[in-house]
């Protein structure tokens, strides 16, 4: 929805026209996002974002054309981050044969005025893929350690999730964090953490130290 916070993002820009690569970056700023990087190399792209890391990068490719897709192939290939491709004017079949090379998204970017509204829609968007994308890992590591829990323990899933939650509450770490622990190192948790834990001799909660700090 509009007026709602977006992840703050870290934005590679790349056009060879020095008055768009400037206009881009200052709408970029004006969004709450960070440009790292202005290229007006746009083959450079794949090279930069290896080096900069951006989370996103926005690349102007002037008029539509093969020499452009050919581009398109080697930045996707290359880059080490999603990147949208800003159009001087919309062509569908163009589009089209962009997002199969693996273009995340298009932006066209004839209209000044309506180039800021179309540049913060498109940057939700990929702050909510890629928020998606992060709650889709912490998933998946939290059901690999709920499978090593449960064949140390045979134990039911709902079992093993109560006691990766109990540890979480215990010890005030991120439920995600002691699930990373877990499939890391596979050490084993004791039973007790599913309960309450034990103090042991030294003052410690039983099978805490188990695992890393």
């Amino acid at each position: 929805m509009p007026g709602d916070p977006v992840e703050h993002l870290r934005v590679l820009i790349a056009n060879e026209r020095p008055d768009r690569l400037e206009r881009v970056a200052l709408i970029v700023a004006g969004l709450g996002h960070e440009v790292i990087a202005r290229e007006l190399e746009v083959a450079e792209v794949g090279q930069v974002t290896r080096e900069e890391r951006p989370d996103v990068a926005l690349v102007g490719l002037g008029a539509s054309s093969e020499h452009a897709l050919e581009l398109i192939s080697r930045i996707v290939h290359e880059a080490a981050c999603p990147v949208i491709t800003l159009l001087e004017a919309r062509d569908s079949a163009f589009v089209h044969e962009a997002a199969k090379r693996g273009v995340f998204a298009y932006i066209t970017d004839t209209d000044p005025e309506q180039l800021g509204g179309a540049i913060d829609i498109v940057l939700r968007r990929f702050a909510e893929f890629h928020n998606l994308q992060g709650a889709f890992g912490r998933r998946a590591v939290i059901e690999q350690a709920k499978g090593i829990l449960m064949a140390r323990h045979s134990i039911t899933p709902d079992r093993a999730f109560e006691m990766l939650r109990t540890h979480s509450q215990h010890h005030g770490r991120k439920l995600v964090d002691v699930a990373e622990a877990i499939v890391d190192s596979h050490l084993l948790l004791l039973p007790t953490l599913g309960t309450h834990a034990q103090p042991s001799p030294d003052g410690a909660a039983s099978g805490v130290e188990a695992l890393p700090a």
